[in-house]
C-alpha cells in the first residue's frame, strides 16, 4: 500500500512532539486526522503542512472522553474505509510536587489524560485494525524515560508512565493474531513547551536544580518515522531517544 493511501491518527496533535510527528507523515504522503482539544492548535499544524494540508484534517476531541474518542474514530473510518497508524501520544503532567501534595483531582486528571486517554484510543484503535480488509496496522504510544528512571515530584506522571508500558507489552501480545503491531517510543528531554522549564534549570535527584540539556523536536521525528516505516512483519516494542547529554544514565 503506497503512503497516499495510508491513514493515520495522531493524538496531541496541536504542539509539541504531535505535531512535529504529524507533520513528518503529512511529508511523506500520509493522510493525518489530527486530535487534541484546542481546535486552534489543530489548524496551527494545518497551517504548519504547506501542500500537504489538504491531508491534514483536525478533529477536536478530548480523549479523556471515551464517547468523543469512538465518535471520532468512527468518522476517520467512515471517511477514509480503513486506519493503518495510530500515534498515541496526548498527555501531561504536574509541577514537581511530593505525594502529600497532589489532590485527588490532580492525580485524577493526570490518570485520565496518560492512562485512560491512551487505552481508549488504543482500543478503539484495535476495533477497526481487527475488521477492516486487510486488517491489521500499527501503533505507537508515547511513553517516557520517566517510565524507567522518575523525576523528583512527578509520581502521578511516572505512575501512568510506567502503566502505558503495559499498555504496550499487553497489546503487542493481543495484537499477534490480528496483524496489529504495537511499540512505545521513550522520549527523554525533547524541546518542546512542556520542557522548556528545564533551560533554566530543574529540580534533581540529590535536591539541586540545574539546567538540562535537550534536542531537537526532529530527531525526535526521525525515530518516530523509523518505527513507522518498518514492514508490517518487523515491531520495535521499545525505542529510547533522548539528548544525549542529560542526566538519565547514572541519575541520582
Amino acid at each position: 500500500m503506497s503512503t497516499s493511501s495510508r491513514i493515520a491518527i495522531v493524538t496531541g496533535a496541536g504542539s509539541g512532539i504531535g505535531q512535529t510527528c504529524a507533520l513528518a507523515l503529512l511529508a511523506e504522503g500520509w493522510t493525518v486526522a489530527l486530535l487534541g482539544r484546542r481546535a486552534e492548535a489543530l489548524q496551527a499544524t494545518v497551517a504548519r503542512a504547506g501542500a500537504a494540508a489538504s491531508r491534514a484534517l483536525p478533529h477536536p476531541c478530548d480523549v479523556t472522553d471515551e464517547a468523543q474518542v469512538r465518535a471520532t474514530f468512527d468518522v476517520v473510518h467512515q471517511r477514509h474505509g480503513r486506519l493503518d497508524l495510530l500515534f498515541n501520544n496526548a498527555g501531561g503532567g504536574l509541577a514537581a510536587k511530593t505525594p502529600d501534595l497532589v489532590t485527588a483531582e490532580e492525580w485524577r486528571q493526570v490518570v485520565n489524560v496518560n492512562l485512560n486517554g491512551a487505552f481508549y484510543c488504543l482500543s478503539h484503535a484495535f476495533r477497526l485494525m481487527k475488521a477492516q480488509s486487510p486488517q491489521g496496522g500499527r501503533i505507537v504510544n508515547n511513553g517516557s524515560i520517566s517510565a524507567y528512571a522518575p523525576r523528583p515530584g512527578s509520581i502521578a506522571y511516572t505512575a501512568t508512565k510506567h502503566a502505558v508500558g503495559g499498555l504496550t507489552k499487553t497489546a503487542a501480545l493481543d495484537g499477534r493474531p490480528y496483524d496489529i503491531a504495537v511499540g512505545q517510543i521513550d522520549i527523554g528531554n525533547a524541546a518542546s513547551d512542556m520542557t522548556a522549564r528545564m533551560v533554566n534549570g530543574v529540580l534533581q535527584a540529590d535536591g539541586s536544580t540545574r539546567p538540562e540539556p535537550r534536542m531537537d523536536l526532529s530527531a525526535v521525528a526521525s525515530t518516530f518515522m523509523t518505527m513507522v516505516n518498518l514492514p508490517p512483519e518487523a515491531n520495535v516494542l521499545f525505542m529510547t531517544v533522548m539528548a544525549t547529554k542529560m542526566p538519565y544514565v547514572g541519575r541520582g
